[in-house]
């Protein structure tokens, strides 16, 4: 027979600090770090960070999703990563590279922005590297250089003790 009462959601947990520990103890094949990045165009200069956690054994998961069209998923994303296991994330974007600040807006997981070069990209992905860099009190990102995705996967290593 099953059990009627629901599996408790994250905000039970989180007021049961009891029961929520027990949850961190268990080892369970979850994805470590989230690769996220704004679109599928981005996918070549985000392949180095998948490639580097892939060989340190790492267990990683990978999302499109932009922070100007799809805002609303972008912020569940970043609400429920820890609940999924996640421990870090790396967020690439060009451009105005809202995708990492938005992420750290909504996750009190360590977010490392990746900041990518694309065809309109002012003085080859300065741009993108300001918008990242230069985030508000409160809100921290760590940035790597530019398309430096790779770089990004060997600071996740080191944060989460990888």
């Amino acid at each position: 027979m099953t059990d009627p009462r629901p599996f408790p959601s994250a905000p039970e947990l989180e007021d049961r600090p009891e029961i929520a520990s027990e949850f961190d103890e268990l080892e369970v094949d979850v994805p470590r770090v989230g690769i996220v990045m704004g679109s599928k165009s981005d996918m070549p200069a985000m392949e180095p960070a998948g490639r580097e956690l892939d060989e340190r054994g790492i267990r990683k998961e990978t999302r499109v999703m932009s922070a100007h069209r799809d805002p609303d998923i972008v912020a569940e994303y970043a609400r429920n990563a820890r609940m999924r296991g996640l421990q870090a994330i790396i967020a690439g974007a060009g451009l105005a590279a809202a995708l990492p600040g938005v992420v750290a807006a909504h996750t009190d997981l360590p977010v490392i922005g990746v900041p990518l070069v694309t065809a309109t990209s002012v003085g080859g992905g300065l741009d993108a590297l300001l918008a990242i860099a230069q985030m508000p009190p409160g809100v921290p990102v760590a940035c790597v250089g530019v398309n430096a995705a790779r770089n990004a996967a060997v600071l996740a290593a080191r944060i989460i003790g990888a």
